[in-house]
Formats: structure tokens, C-alpha cells, sequence
């Protein structure tokens, strides 16, 4: 049987890990990175693998708590005004999720997706295919409030009940736990089986994994358009001229959306803004990754520096940088850490794939015969890239899938 030609659309954490397992699947895989690989999103985020993130960001009660946030004067949350009928519509969407009903559901598809994903990382760093500096040293969660600190308990235990357990750490022992803690915090719960990896360092190894394999990597090929013929496409169109495929999928993160669009449909997908600030080992830096709970912040030790990120704006697709909003990380450490990174440190912005249910959109394109999707995976690419990548080559080769698809395809938002 001839081997499917496949063209990737997007050098992101996703898009290697499709080409990748495609590529281990036998088909002839041919990836197109419109700048160079991990330059987007997947490049300066925070390197989590965070395994325990179960809780979709559309929870019950998320409305009334991100309204609350925008009101503050520095809230980690913006929205910049906009007369934009599509982000209208994914907010009303957002709004919907929300539903009690929709919990259950949800976090049971983000179990099976990210326990795959953890599984084959393991796989991954046990066999030394991917080198990424991991560390399994879990994720701390902080609390500045009391309130706070006691109201995720109930959290915990939706948590527990998926074999999720937090470990609660009172104020009086946390800095036992991590001593570059401030002395004033109300209290912190320990995901303890958790692992954070250097992003940049995951993103190059699995490149090279990916080459070796045989993987045709075309860096610097700008995305036109798509030749079409009835509901196939035929050709997509690049600064490089057209290219041939017998599959195609759009994996480009938050550029899924505006591509998909130049195909003929339309996704749910809205651009969200982080940010973070990268410095040299400086002040007193954790062992542990910390998310400073209430400022939305989180820490990460590497072995040669400390990233600071967070913060969600929704401005479009305007990566410019936002003084305000580096100096929110800025402060965030400062309230958390006895003695925060020094220095100017690399600042550095990105758009995260939203999706309005929190969770990725990964299978056939409606009303195209031969086009995929593999985005809106929100915060959470990183360490749902594995799973992601599998379910696309599974899918797209006619394999039986590892886990159930059916809550990820597009078809939902028809």
C-alpha cells in the first residue's frame, strides 16, 4: 500500500509531535513552520507538564471570579475592546461551558488525553529519544489568601477522586517544603507527581527526533492558501509554492483559526496572550515550581535560569509587549518569593489556542474530506502534545484509537 503523503502546517509542540508519530505510523510527512520550529507559543511559556491540571478553565462559578479579577486594578486577566463578532461568540460560548452539567465530562476527557501524554513522555525520556532536562519535582500552588487557600480544597478533592490528590501544606510548613518562600503566605497545595521540562531544550531534541526519522522539515514557508476541488484539498499554497498532499493538518496554534478559515471553515479558536520574563539564576530561586495562585503567576526553576509567566489578554493577534503586564509577573514574584530574579531578564509574549470548552480540537475537518486539526489546546499544548500527535496518526491512518476521540472532534461546535 503507498504511504499517504501528509503536509504539517505548524512547527509548534503539536505540529512536531503529529509529524512525528505520523512519521512512525509510515506515512511520507512533510512539515511547513512559517518561521522556525517552537518560535510561537510552545518556545517561552513555563515547561509544565502539568499532568494534574484536570479542572477546565470554563468551571462553574469561572464567570463570576474572572468578572471579579477584571474589576481589580492589576488583574492578570485583560480584554482589550474590540467589534469582534468571533470573540463575541467564543465568549458566549465560554459562558455556556460553564454548566455545572459540562464538569464531569470535561475533566474526564482532559484525564484520558493528559495521563496518555504523561505516560508517553515517560517513554520518551526513559528511552532518551527526547532529552528535555525534566525533573518530576511536582507543581506547588500558593495562596496569598486564607480564603483562597481553603476554598480550593474542594478542588482537591475533585482532584483526589480522579488520582489526582494534592497534598495541603499549611502556612506554618511551607517554607519547610520550599524555603524561598515568603514568610507571610497563607498556605499552598503540593501536586507532587508533576514534571517541568526547558521548553526550548524539549522543542530542539524533538526536532532532531523528528528529522532523523525522516520527517521533511520546510522552516520559513509561509502559509497562502489551499487549492481546493469540491470538499478535497488539493494543494497548499506557500512562499515555496504549492504542495502536494494526499492529508492535510493545521496545527499552528492560534493561526489554526485565520488558515482554517482560507479552507472554508471556521473554528472556535480565540488568541490569549501570555507572557514571561526568563533570568539568569539570581535572589533565591525554588526548587520547586510555584503557581502563585491568586496572581495567576507561575515559577520555574531551570538549571541555568528562573522564568517567570502568566497572565491571559485578549487583544487579537497583537504580539507586542505590554509593560503592565511584565511587571504584573514581576510584582507576582515579589509576593511570593522572599527574594525574586534581579535584572532585566528576556521578556517574551505568545498566543495561546483558546478553545471556549478548554478542550483541543483534534480530528476531520467538518465538510473537508482530506483536512485535519490539531489546536485550541489552551494552556495546556505542552504536555498534551503527545497524546494529541498519537490521536492524529491513529486517525488519520485508520487505526484504532488509544483514547476516545469523540470529545475533541471539531464536529461539536457545528
Amino acid at each position: 500500500m503507498k504511504a499517504e503523503r501528509v503536509l504539517v502546517v505548524g512547527g509548534g509542540v503539536i505540529g512536531l509531535a503529529c509529524a512525528s508519530f505520523l512519521r512512525r505510523a509510515g506515512c511520507r510527512v512533510e512539515l511547513l513552520e512559517r518561521e522556525t520550529v517552537g518560535a510561537g507559543a510552545s518556545r517561552g511559556n513555563c515547561g509544565l507538564l502539568f499532568g494534574s491540571d484536570l479542572v477546565p478553565l470554563c468551571h462553574p462559578g469561572a464567570i463570576g471570579r474572572e468578572l471579579k479579577l477584571l474589576l481589580r486594578r492589576r488583574s492578570p486577566l485583560a480584554v482589550r475592546p474590540a467589534a469582534d463578532p468571533a470573540r463575541l461568540t467564543w465568549f458566549l460560548r465560554f459562558w455556556r461551558s460553564c454548566r455545572p452539567a459540562r464538569l464531569f465530562p470535561a475533566m474526564q476527557a482532559r484525564a484520558a488525553i493528559l495521563s496518555s501524554s504523561i505516560a508517553l513522555y515517560e517513554e520518551f525520556f526513559a528511552r532518551r529519544t527526547i532529552r528535555a532536562g525534566e525533573e518530576r519535582r511536582g507543581v506547588l500552588l500558593v495562596f496569598e489568601s486564607p480564603e483562597a487557600f481553603r476554598a480550593y480544597e474542594e478542588t482537591a478533592r475533585l482532584l483526589s477522586a480522579w488520582g489526582c490528590a494534592a497534598e495541603a501544606v499549611a502556612a506554618g510548613r511551607l517554607r519547610e517544603v520550599e524555603p524561598a518562600l515568603r514568610a507571610d503566605l497563607a498556605g499552598g497545595w503540593w501536586q507532587r507527581r508533576d514534571l517541568h521540562v526547558r521548553p526550548e531544550r524539549l522543542l530542539a531534541s524533538w526536532k532532531q527526533e523528528a528529522l532523523e526519522a525522516g520527517v521533511a522539515l520546510r522552516e520559513g514557508c509561509t502559509v497562502l492558501g489551499f487549492r481546493r476541488r469540491g470538499e478535497r484539498i488539493e494543494a497548499v499554497r506557500t512562499t515555496w509554492g504549492d504542495h502536494e498532499a494526499d492529508q492535510v493538518i493545521l496545527a499552528a496554534g492560534a493561526w489554526t483559526a485565520p488558515l482554517a478559515r482560507r479552507a472554508g471553515w471556521r473554528p472556535p479558536i480565540q488568541p490569549g496572550k501570555g507572557y514571561s520574563r526568563t533570568f539568569p539564576r539570581s535572589g533565591r530561586p525554588p526548587a520547586i515550581p510555584c503557581y502563585l495562585y491568586d496572581r495567576r503567576v507561575v515559577v520555574t526553576p531551570f538549571a541555568d535560569g528562573i522564568r517567570l509567566g502568566g497572565t491571559m489578554e485578549f487583544a487579537g493577534f497583537d504580539l507586542s509587549l505590554n509593560p503592565a503586564r511584565l511587571d504584573a509577573l514581576s510584582r507576582a514574584a515579589a509576593a511570593g518569593l522572599e527574594k525574586p530574579p534581579e535584572g532585566p531578564g528576556e521578556s517574551w509574549a505568545g498566543l495561546r489556542p483558546l478553545s471556549p470548552d478548554d478542550l483541543p480540537l483534534i480530528g476531520p475537518v467538518p465538510g473537508r474530506r482530506n483536512l485535519w486539526i490539531a489546536s485550541g489546546h489552551g494552556m495546556l499544548g505542552l504536555t498534551t502534545a503527545p497524546a494529541t500527535g498519537r490521536l492524529i496518526a491513529e486517525l488519520v491512518t485508520g487505526a484504532a484509537p488509544h483514547i476516545d476521540p469523540q470529545p475533541f472532534s471539531p464536529r461539536r461546535f457545528r
